[in-house]
Protein backbone atom coordinates (compact mmCIF):
# COMPACT_ATOMS: atom_id res chain seq x y z
CA UNK A 1 0.00 0.00 0.00
CA UNK A 2 1.48 3.49 -1.06
CA UNK A 3 0.31 6.30 0.69
CA UNK A 4 0.33 10.18 -0.24
CA UNK A 5 1.08 12.49 2.31
CA UNK A 6 1.29 16.24 1.50
CA UNK A 7 3.25 18.96 3.85
CA UNK A 8 1.68 22.28 4.23
CA UNK A 9 1.98 25.07 6.66
CA UNK A 10 0.51 28.73 7.16
CA UNK A 11 3.59 30.96 7.88
CA UNK A 12 5.65 30.96 4.37
CA UNK A 13 8.61 33.98 5.36
CA UNK A 14 8.12 35.07 1.19
CA UNK A 15 4.44 34.88 0.59
CA UNK A 16 3.24 35.15 4.02
CA UNK A 17 -0.22 32.97 4.30
CA UNK A 18 0.29 31.35 0.78
CA UNK A 19 -1.58 28.22 1.42
CA UNK A 20 -4.74 29.60 1.86
CA UNK A 21 -4.41 32.42 -1.46
CA UNK A 22 -7.27 32.58 -4.04
CA UNK A 23 -6.31 30.12 -6.96
CA UNK A 24 -10.02 31.27 -9.06
CA UNK A 25 -12.08 30.95 -6.44
CA UNK A 26 -10.28 28.01 -3.97
CA UNK A 27 -7.22 28.56 -1.52
CA UNK A 28 -3.95 27.36 -3.20
CA UNK A 29 -3.57 23.86 -0.63
CA UNK A 30 -6.72 23.15 -1.93
CA UNK A 31 -6.12 23.42 -5.59
CA UNK A 32 -2.89 21.07 -4.79
CA UNK A 33 -5.05 18.38 -2.79
CA UNK A 34 -6.80 18.40 -5.88
CA UNK A 35 -4.51 17.60 -8.60
CA UNK A 36 -2.77 15.16 -5.95
CA UNK A 37 -6.20 13.49 -5.47
CA UNK A 38 -6.31 11.96 -8.79
CA UNK A 39 -2.74 9.79 -7.99
CA UNK A 40 -4.08 6.33 -7.77
CA UNK A 41 -2.94 5.31 -4.05
CA UNK A 42 -4.44 5.50 -0.14
CA UNK A 43 -4.76 7.04 1.81
CA UNK A 44 -4.36 11.07 1.15
CA UNK A 45 -3.09 12.85 4.24
CA UNK A 46 -2.23 16.38 4.85
CA UNK A 47 0.33 16.87 7.44
CA UNK A 48 0.54 19.92 8.40
CA UNK A 49 2.01 21.59 12.20
CA UNK A 50 -0.52 21.65 15.29
CA UNK A 51 -0.96 25.11 14.89
CA UNK A 52 -2.56 24.50 11.18
CA UNK A 53 -4.95 21.90 11.53
CA UNK A 54 -8.19 23.17 12.19
CA UNK A 55 -7.65 25.86 9.26
CA UNK A 56 -6.79 22.70 7.45
CA UNK A 57 -9.56 20.23 8.52
CA UNK A 58 -12.11 21.49 6.75
CA UNK A 59 -10.21 21.99 3.58
CA UNK A 60 -8.83 18.68 3.51
CA UNK A 61 -11.91 16.79 4.42
CA UNK A 62 -13.68 18.48 1.27
CA UNK A 63 -10.55 17.41 -0.65
CA UNK A 64 -11.21 13.75 0.52
CA UNK A 65 -7.91 14.09 2.41
CA UNK A 66 -7.09 12.80 5.97
CA UNK A 67 -5.22 15.35 8.12
CA UNK A 68 -2.27 14.64 10.63
CA UNK A 69 -0.79 17.27 12.69
CA UNK A 70 3.04 17.20 13.64
CA UNK A 71 6.20 18.59 14.67
CA UNK A 72 6.60 22.35 12.64
CA UNK A 73 10.20 22.30 12.19
CA UNK A 74 10.85 18.60 12.33
CA UNK A 75 8.76 17.53 9.24
CA UNK A 76 11.04 14.53 8.94
CA UNK A 77 8.94 13.60 12.24
CA UNK A 78 5.76 14.74 10.99
CA UNK A 79 5.78 12.06 8.35
CA UNK A 80 6.89 9.66 10.00
CA UNK A 81 4.02 10.20 12.53
CA UNK A 82 1.80 10.19 9.62
CA UNK A 83 3.02 6.83 8.66
CA UNK A 84 2.73 4.97 11.83
CA UNK A 85 -0.56 5.88 11.93
CA UNK A 86 -1.86 4.48 8.24
CA UNK A 87 0.62 1.62 7.95
CA UNK A 88 1.68 2.19 4.57
CA UNK A 89 5.13 0.52 3.48
CA UNK A 90 5.70 3.40 0.88
CA UNK A 91 4.84 6.88 0.46
CA UNK A 92 4.47 9.43 -1.96
CA UNK A 93 6.05 13.11 -0.53
CA UNK A 94 4.58 16.07 -1.98
CA UNK A 95 4.76 19.85 -1.20
CA UNK A 96 1.60 22.70 -0.77
CA UNK A 97 3.54 24.87 -3.07
CA UNK A 98 2.84 22.77 -6.49
CA UNK A 99 -0.55 23.51 -7.77
CA UNK A 100 0.60 21.99 -11.33
CA UNK A 101 2.30 18.71 -9.78
CA UNK A 102 2.56 16.25 -12.67
CA UNK A 103 -0.24 13.79 -10.98
CA UNK A 104 0.70 11.49 -13.88
CA UNK A 105 4.19 11.49 -13.29
CA UNK A 106 3.61 10.87 -9.38
CA UNK A 107 1.95 7.72 -10.35
CA UNK A 108 4.41 6.25 -12.79
CA UNK A 109 7.29 7.22 -10.46
CA UNK A 110 5.51 5.30 -7.62
CA UNK A 111 5.15 2.45 -9.59
CA UNK A 112 8.78 2.18 -11.19
CA UNK A 113 9.72 2.65 -7.85
CA UNK A 114 7.66 -0.05 -5.84
CA UNK A 115 8.65 -2.52 -9.33
CA UNK A 116 12.23 -1.50 -8.44
CA UNK A 117 12.32 -1.79 -4.45
CA UNK A 118 13.95 1.90 -4.37
CA UNK A 119 14.47 3.45 -0.80
CA UNK A 120 13.87 6.86 -2.83
CA UNK A 121 12.39 8.26 -6.27
CA UNK A 122 12.58 11.25 -8.04
CA UNK A 123 12.31 12.23 -11.51
CA UNK A 124 15.38 14.36 -12.84
CA UNK A 125 14.53 17.34 -15.96
CA UNK A 126 11.04 18.45 -14.63
CA UNK A 127 9.85 21.45 -14.31
CA UNK A 128 10.60 23.13 -10.62
CA UNK A 129 7.51 22.19 -9.02
CA UNK A 130 6.15 19.52 -10.78
CA UNK A 131 7.21 16.93 -9.25
CA UNK A 132 6.89 14.64 -6.05
CA UNK A 133 9.45 11.96 -4.10
CA UNK A 134 8.73 8.30 -3.81
CA UNK A 135 10.23 6.82 -1.04
CA UNK A 136 9.85 3.28 1.40
CA UNK A 137 8.55 3.36 4.89
CA UNK A 138 11.65 1.44 6.42
CA UNK A 139 13.92 4.23 4.79
CA UNK A 140 12.50 7.25 5.93
CA UNK A 141 12.13 5.43 9.29
CA UNK A 142 15.56 4.45 9.44
CA UNK A 143 16.36 8.58 8.34
CA UNK A 144 14.07 9.45 11.30
CA UNK A 145 16.52 7.73 13.72
CA UNK A 146 19.87 8.78 12.57
CA UNK A 147 19.53 12.33 10.78
CA UNK A 148 20.46 14.63 13.57
CA UNK A 149 21.50 17.69 11.43
CA UNK A 150 18.39 20.50 11.09
CA UNK A 151 17.57 20.40 7.50
CA UNK A 152 17.14 16.78 7.52
CA UNK A 153 14.91 17.01 9.66
CA UNK A 154 13.04 20.22 8.09
CA UNK A 155 13.18 18.72 4.68
CA UNK A 156 12.63 15.11 4.83
CA UNK A 157 14.81 13.88 2.43
CA UNK A 158 18.62 15.02 2.40
CA UNK A 159 19.55 12.01 4.43
CA UNK A 160 18.72 9.43 2.08
CA UNK A 161 20.54 11.00 -0.82
CA UNK A 162 23.09 12.25 0.99
CA UNK A 163 23.81 8.53 1.64
CA UNK A 164 23.78 6.65 -1.61
CA UNK A 165 26.00 4.13 0.48
CA UNK A 166 23.31 3.68 2.45
CA UNK A 167 20.13 3.44 0.50
CA UNK A 168 18.99 2.41 -3.13
CA UNK A 169 18.81 5.54 -4.98
CA UNK A 170 16.54 5.80 -8.03
CA UNK A 171 16.65 9.05 -10.03
CA UNK A 172 16.44 8.92 -13.87
CA UNK A 173 15.69 11.43 -16.30
CA UNK A 174 11.88 12.00 -16.90
CA UNK A 175 10.03 10.48 -19.99
CA UNK A 176 10.91 13.48 -22.66
CA UNK A 177 6.36 14.25 -22.38
CA UNK A 178 7.11 16.02 -19.43
CA UNK A 179 10.74 17.61 -19.26
CA UNK A 180 11.41 20.89 -19.03
CA UNK A 181 11.53 23.09 -21.88
CA UNK A 182 13.16 26.48 -23.12
CA UNK A 183 12.83 28.69 -22.23
CA UNK A 184 12.13 26.82 -18.06
CA UNK A 185 9.01 26.76 -16.83
CA UNK A 186 7.90 27.51 -12.90
CA UNK A 187 5.26 26.00 -11.61
CA UNK A 188 5.92 26.68 -7.99
CA UNK A 189 4.52 28.86 -5.70
CA UNK A 190 7.15 30.79 -3.57
CA UNK A 191 6.71 34.42 -3.99
CA UNK A 192 4.47 37.18 -4.86
CA UNK A 193 5.27 36.76 -8.66
CA UNK A 194 5.04 33.05 -8.99
CA UNK A 195 1.58 33.49 -7.93
CA UNK A 196 0.52 36.00 -10.63
CA UNK A 197 2.39 33.56 -12.81
CA UNK A 198 0.09 30.79 -11.81
CA UNK A 199 -3.60 32.38 -11.75
CA UNK A 200 -2.32 32.86 -15.46
CA UNK A 201 -1.54 29.91 -16.09
CA UNK A 202 -4.52 28.25 -14.63
CA UNK A 203 -7.26 30.48 -16.28
CA UNK A 204 -5.14 29.39 -19.64
CA UNK A 205 -5.84 26.05 -18.89
CA UNK A 206 -9.35 26.55 -18.14
CA UNK A 207 -9.97 28.29 -20.72
CA UNK A 208 -8.66 25.49 -23.36
CA UNK A 209 -10.28 23.20 -21.66
CA UNK A 210 -6.69 21.33 -21.07
CA UNK A 211 -6.20 18.81 -18.12
CA UNK A 212 -4.33 20.37 -15.85
CA UNK A 213 -3.23 17.15 -13.58
CA UNK A 214 -1.55 15.98 -16.84
CA UNK A 215 2.04 17.33 -17.30
CA UNK A 216 2.14 17.81 -20.96
CA UNK A 217 -1.09 20.01 -20.85
CA UNK A 218 0.51 21.96 -18.29
CA UNK A 219 3.47 22.40 -20.38
CA UNK A 220 1.69 23.13 -23.07
CA UNK A 221 -1.03 26.04 -21.24
CA UNK A 222 2.77 27.63 -19.87
CA UNK A 223 4.57 27.57 -23.26
CA UNK A 224 0.98 29.31 -25.07
CA UNK A 225 0.77 26.05 -27.22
Amino acid sequence: MTALILQGRLDSKRLPGKSLLSLEGEPLIYRVMEALGTVPCDPHILACPEDCEETFRPLARRAGFEIFAGPKDDVLGRYCGALRRCGSRRLIRATADNPFVFADAAALLAEESAALGADYAAYAGLPLGAGVEVLSAEALFRAEREAREPGEREHVCPYLYGHPELFYLHRPLAPPRWRDRNPPVRLTVDTEEDYRRARKLYLALEEKALRRFRGEAVLEAAHGR
